[in-house]
């Protein structure tokens, strides 16, 4: 395969000294190889030459890096698909949903934004889905919802975007208010009037950490 050696190589690499403080920030969940973003990308990249020519995507290797004991796999992961995003499609949305909800906290989760902007373009019913999630009992596929617009921009179904809020009115989760006010931050660059309107008009229902972080720019 591909990547037969990839995972020898990026474990070998493994800086003790490093991995301690990067769990650390991590809140300890998670261990570490102690390797920075240009080490692991260089790694990644040497392999990855030989199959970014494929418009398939290579679930194997994906699970293969999700079932790693190392949060650097997980990146590894991530960093796949995003080079290969395009080539996602609506099949892919239970592997994905997999994807957030195990292993999850924000540094994985908030990588995937920018692919469910992609499929929401590409299949009008992701719409639905995304509906779904911000409903669910799950913390992480709620943030996945509120922030799969994130760019967007003038594409940005804002309809979807308040449906999406509205459900998820009342929690005391910082990482859903935080994620509340980053998508209406985000789309106040595009539209300022409707985030201006949409704060006005809930502002009662809002928390305060939403207000203030949707209203950075406006």
């Amino acid at each position: 395969m591909w990547y037969d050696d990839l995972f020898n190589e990026i474990i070998n690499a493994k800086n003790i000294m490093q991995a301690a403080p990067m769990s650390a920030y991590m809140k300890n969940q998670f261990d570490f190889l102690g390797l920075p973003s240009s080490a692991r990308s260089g790694i990644f990249e040497k392999y990855f030459k030989q199959e970014k020519q494929s418009k398939n995507i290579d679930w194997d290797f994906v699970f293969k890096c999700w079932e790693c004991g190392y949060r650097e796999l997980q990146y590894i992961a991530v960093d796949y698909l995003l080079r290969k995003h395009k080539y996602l499609t609506y099949k892919d949305i239970d592997n994905l949903k997999n994807l957030i909800t195990t292993k999850s906290w924000w540094d994985t989760v908030d990588s995937f934004n920018r692919i469910f902007g992609t499929l929401l373009i590409k299949y009008p019913s992701v719409k639905d889905t995304m509906l779904q999630w911000s409903a669910d009992d799950n913390i992480w596929l709620k943030r996945t919802a509120i922030i799969c617009q994130l760019n967007l921009k003038e594409k940005t179904d804002a309809g979807l975007l308040e449906k999406i809020i509205c459900n998820n009115f009342g929690t005391n989760e910082f990482f859903i208010n935080k994620a509340i006010g980053w998508s209406l931050r985000q789309y106040s660059k595009t539209n300022p009037d409707w985030v201006r309107g949409f704060i006005n008009r809930y502002n009662d229902k809002l928390s305060k950490l939403s207000v203030r972080e949707g209203s950075k720019y406006i």
